[in-house]
């Protein structure tokens, strides 16, 4: 898990997100390794261009998990509006027998922060700012 604080100009953060969506009509696809090897590189060559670190990437039979870092640029519709649009047209343009029959994945995904502070560690942080004032 990724507990170092990260900073912009502007900001100092810690957003970790955990996706998961699938092929659409969940067509066995995922077990292609030329398909599996295209997905992970093209995740992680989105990692540099969207700034996100992968802190974890499995590729199931039928379905992805991915464990990301984020910055606050971008929201996690953003992340996985890039993240499946490109694999998407990637897996397409290079294997066009899938894309003729229709999207590569579902509409839909699951997202989930994954944060390690607790709600009552944020408490805690709120409350001792006034002993800094001090």
């Amino acid at each position: 898990m990724n507990t170092q604080y990260k900073t912009t100009r502007h900001a100092k953060f810690l957003i970790n997100y955990h996706f998961i969506w699938i092929p659409k009509y969940r067509r066995k696809i995922l077990d292609n390794p030329e398909i599996v090897d295209l997905i992970k590189n093209t995740i992680t060559e989105l990692s540099e261009k969207y700034n996100y670190e992968i802190l974890a990437m499995e590729i199931m039979p039928d379905h992805i998990h991915l464990q990301i870092s984020a910055i606050p640029q971008y929201s996690p519709a953003e992340l996985m509006n890039k993240i499946k649009g490109v694999t998407g047209f990637r897996i397409s343009r290079r294997f066009p027998e899938l894309k003729a029959r229709g999207k590569i994945w579902t509409n839909s995904y699951f997202c989930a922060t994954t944060g390690n502070v607790s709600t009552d560690m944020i408490k805690k942080y709120i409350e001792e700012q006034w002993s800094k004032i001090k």
